[in-house]
């Protein structure tokens, strides 16, 4: 069994919104901070958003900033990421990530879904 499941995924053209759901099966999901990121076709992977195990502390890529928000329900395993003003840039496979770990120029994740996908066209 998986322990991350996102879904959500889908096509949407500019401009619009979508919002991505993950759920956790793991026991540790409310002591643990949450996070997306993304990996387009030819590009490396990136640092979408995060979010502390008691929120509301939150991290974002610089290219999201001001147009995904990311938040958690606890009660429920499930971390969200509400992503508007969507660009095709934004098409990727995005993945959630668990239990992170924070250095001064990247976020390391110890566990991540499979991803779903996000196609951002007219």
């Amino acid at each position: 069994q998986e322990r991350l499941v996102e879904s959500g995924g889908g096509l949407v053209q500019p401009g619009g919104s979508l919002r991505l759901s993950c759920e956790d099966a793991g026991r540790t999901f409310s002591s643990e901070d949450m996070g997306w990121f993304r990996q387009a076709p030819g590009k490396e992977r990136e640092f979408v958003a995060a979010i502390a195990y008691r929120g509301p502390n939150t991290k974002y890529g610089d290219s999201v900033k001001g147009r995904f928000t990311i938040s958690r329900d606890n009660a429920k395993n499930t971390v969200y990421l509400q992503m508007n003003s969507l660009k095709p840039e934004d098409t990727a496979v995005y993945f959630c990530v668990a239990d992170l770990e924070y250095y001064s120029d990247y976020v390391h994740f110890n566990f991540r879904g499979q991803g779903t996908q996000v196609i951002v066209s007219s």
